[in-house]
């Protein structure tokens, strides 16, 4: 018996079910071939599941795409990919259409743009069954119906007829999977599958990922920039950058001994829910372009540890046991094992410029009922009003002077409504707002101009947000003229903005596309601090940036708070990121605030079972803590926020009501809203201290 289990696991080993050789990939570009894939060797079993991480241009997509030959015409492959075998590179269209979603199927990025918009999503699933099976129109019907069921979408015979923007984006993205699945293939390819989703729905993707692996049996090629979602899925890891892969290992060896000096600075510029991570160790510099790489090893110019010999030749990637690393300097990185900040220079936070207590410190925004609603409306020549969409019923926020307050929630839980309705500076609908001390709702045209200099925003989308024919010079200087400043003021704060936000002044004649998404981000609160505000709010403004290009903007911003006594409302849908950078935390749900208090209190006893399940749905880039945590799995999606809810709007998805044996407890729930309640840390829930 035990001879038959060894034959069969070394049969294995010898027989890989995808085996990647030398592949390149090359773009044409203006000057010649660009290359984006330069050398990759992977190997992928039946049954296992692989992860690639690295920073964007790192060839993480270009390397999965070009394993089904999805690259455009522009892109030249060379090397061997071979499925049980046989070679896919060069292989004539129609045998690699005969392959595509049948042995290997694909789930990408964005959904919305995979499925056909006019088409409904059980004709599109249906087709990709018979594409391949033979079966009738009412079978495959049949199977498209089971499918989106497994996966978990509600009432799945009606579920077939909806077209692809009828679903939410969780729900966009289980289909994809459902039609990913379909024909049982042996490897999936997931493509950032959860990049732009909430954590809650990124738990359900990932839950649905392993349900369809264990189904199938297939495979699973897991590229992601999120080491917390590798972490908690992947069992095996390759790190990218500059086009090759430089680490590979089992995961849990990857994590607890990297032996590459780019893995070990990836894993220390990630925030950790769990307050463990220390501080945040950016990578310096950016990567170079691939199209005119230095000789020899690729990072030594980012790498605190290059020296002399890492310029002369790029390092193979070589090593024992699985754990391989192209590095002349692996060997020393496994045998000492440091610690990020051992390696990289830790950056200094100064003393914080506002102290005290927090009773004592002055009030910078109080937030108190506040409620928007926008009409629902019919029609398409004649419109009429149907109902009311509730976007805010309910809000509470609170900021002292030097205190950051983070805002979280899920999509179309009302943040940006409620940020929209503070920049306004008028007399909100419902509720009360005051800023720096002055109700919004008396301020005339005059007041409100100046006040709004106390208040500025940076958004989520630099590129989006700064004028392309304009120098940044002129859009640091932006707000300083529309408060009328004079032309030496002017003149003197640009070169001092660009400094302290880390940039050079004498780029300030460049425009923002020569600069890169951290740089730009850098220029938006440069822009914002220009007229010296007393409150900076933050709509996600890391959200889109990599791992190591968002940590040196939360250190930049926890040092400019030092500095300048600002205070933050810091809005975001990365948990981890508001344990690193907040004071407080205020959770919000279907457009009410549903707990809040310190962050501390909140992320380490949460007394909401929201917040609970927001908490243990957010990934640890650490395999053994996240193999060991419970998991609290919502169903579904929020309730319509086109009607007002008896009771607690929350209970639909809520373990706490759904475990209530005691008479009348449910009833409450449902008949009674739940107001916050508490000292300090406070909680909208009948039973707070339950689950």
């Amino acid at each position: 018996m035990t001879t038959a289990v060894t034959t069969t696991a070394a049969t294995a080993v010898e027989t890989p079910l995808l085996d990647v050789r030398d592949l390149h990939v090359d773009f044409a570009g203006p000057q010649g071939p660009v290359p984006a894939v330069r050398g990759v060797d992977l190997t992928l079993r039946r049954g296992e599941t692989l992860g690639i991480v690295g920073e964007s241009g790192s060839g993480k997509s270009v390397t999965a795409l070009s394993v089904l030959g999805l690259l455009p015409g522009t892109a030249e492959v060379r090397g061997s990919v071979r499925l049980d075998g046989r070679e896919l590179v060069g292989l004539p269209g129609r045998e690699l259409a005969s392959i595509r979603g049948r042995r290997i199927a694909m789930v990408f990025q964005d959904p919305l743009s995979a499925f056909t918009p006019v088409y409904r999503i059980g004709d599109q699933i249906a087709e990709t069954i018979r594409i391949h099976q033979k079966t009738d129109k009412a079978a495959a019907r049949r199977r498209a119906a089971e499918l989106l069921d497994l996966v978990g979408i509600p009432a799945p015979d009606r579920a077939l007829d909806s077209f692809p923007h009828e679903f939410s984006g969780g729900m966009r993205q289980r289909a994809m999977i459902a039609m990913a699945i379909a024909n049982d293939p042996d490897i999936l390819l997931a493509d950032e599958p959860t990049t732009a989703l909430d954590v809650t729905i990124q738990a359900q993707v990932l839950d649905v990922l392993r349900t369809a692996q264990r189904e199938t049996g297939a495979a699973l090629v897991l590229v992601s920039h999120d080491l917390g979602v590798i972490a908690g899925t992947a069992d095996r890891v390759a790190v990218m950058y500059a086009g090759r892969v430089v680490e590979t290992a089992g995961v849990d060896e990857l994590f607890a001994a990297p032996r590459h000096p780019y893995t070990l600075g990836l894993i220390g510029a990630v925030p950790r829910l769990d307050g463990r991570g220390g501080p945040l160790v950016p990578i310096p510099g950016s990567p170079a372009p691939l199209a005119d790489l230095p000789p020899g090893c690729p990072f030594a110019a980012r790498c605190p540890l290059a020296e002399p010999r890492c310029s002369a030749a790029e390092p193979e990637l070589l090593g024992e046991g699985g754990h391989a690393a192209a590095c002349v300097r692996s060997a020393e990185l496994a045998e000492q094992r440091p610690a990020p900040a051992d390696v990289y220079p830790v950056p200094e936070v100064p003393a914080p410029a506002v102290t005290g207590a927090r009773d004592t410190r002055a009030q910078v925004l109080a937030v108190s009922g506040l409620g928007k609603t926008f009409p629902l409306l019919k029609g398409t020549v004649f419109k009429r009003r149907v109902g009311e969409v509730y976007a805010v019923d309910g809000v509470d926020l609170d900021i002292r002077e030097g205190e950051t307050l983070g805002l979280v929630g899920e999509s179309g839980s009302g943040k940006s409504t409620t940020l929209f309705e503070l920049l306004d500076l008028a007399a909100p609908q419902a509720g009360r707002i005051d800023v720096l001390g002055q109700d919004t709702s008396r301020l005339t045209r005059a007041d409100a101009h100046r006040l709004r200099a106390q208040l500025q925003i940076v958004f989520q989308d630099p590129m989006a947000s700064l004028d392309p024919r304009m120098p940044v010079g002129d859009i640091i200087a932006e707000p300083l003229r529309a408060q009328r400043a004079a032309r030496d003021e002017i003149a003197r704060r640009v070169p001092e903005l660009l400094r302290q936000v880390g940039l050079a002044p004498e780029h300030a004649d460049r425009y923002p596309h020569q600069f890169s998404g951290g740089q730009r981000q850098r220029i938006s609160i440069a822009r914002a601090l220009a007229v010296r505000p007393k409150l900076l709010v933050l709509d996600e403004p890391v959200s889109a940036l990599d791992v190591s290009i968002q940590a040196g903007i939360l250190n930049l911003l926890q040092s400019l708070k030092a500095e300048l006594g600002l205070s933050y409302l810091f809005v975001s849908h990365d948990l981890s990121v508001i344990r690193y950078l907040a004071d407080r935390v205020s959770v919000m749900y279907l457009g009410r605030t549903v707990e809040q208090g310190d962050v501390a209190a909140v992320f380490d006893r949460p007394r909401h079972p929201y917040t609970r399940a927001l908490l243990s749905a957010v990934p640890l880039p650490d395999p053994a803590a996240e193999r060991a945590r419970d998991r609290i799995l919502l169903a579904g999606d929020p309730p319509s926020p086109t009607r007002r809810h008896a009771g607690c709007p929350f209970r639909t998805r809520c373990a706490v009501y759904a475990g209530l044996a005691e008479p009348g407890a449910r009833t409450r729930c449902e008949g009674e809203k739940p107001a916050l309640a508490g000292d300090g840390h406070q909680a909208a829930c009948h039973f707070p201290e339950a689950g």
